[in-house]
């Protein structure tokens, strides 16, 4: 951005903002959003007036999508989850699966979207 413009009125001087495009975000671009808004709310502010925050949120949730293709295959190989498994035993197949993708979202939440 090449900086703001600001226009006269009355006494004030007021920021030329221009509304971007909202981007298709998933779930961790809007619980990203959703932190920044509450917890971080000058980091939220500057993002907006900049207007990188679109860009932030996208950048967010494809990185945590890209981590989460990442780990599950990794945690899956280090809790012993074969195909092997779900042919022999698919609930407990099922339930170390679901355990190795809340895993994996709690460190992609930690480390990417409230950090």
């Amino acid at each position: 951005m090449a900086g703001i413009q600001y226009r006269q009125e009355g006494g004030f001087l007021l920021p030329e903002l221009e509304i971007e495009e909202a981007p298709q975000l998933g779930k961790y671009g809007l619980l990203r959003m959703a932190y920044l808004k509450e917890y971080r709310p000058v980091l939220y502010n500057r993002l907006i007036l900049e207007g990188m925050l679109s860009q932030h949120l996208v950048e967010i949730d494809q990185t945590a999508a890209q981590r989460l293709e990442l780990l599950i295959p990794q945690l899956q190989k280090s809790m012993g989850i074969t195909e092997d498994l779900k042919a022999r035993d698919p609930m407990k197949w099922a339930g170390l699966m679901n355990n190795a993708k809340h895993q994996a979202e709690e460190t992609i939440l930690a480390e990417l979207v409230y950090s």
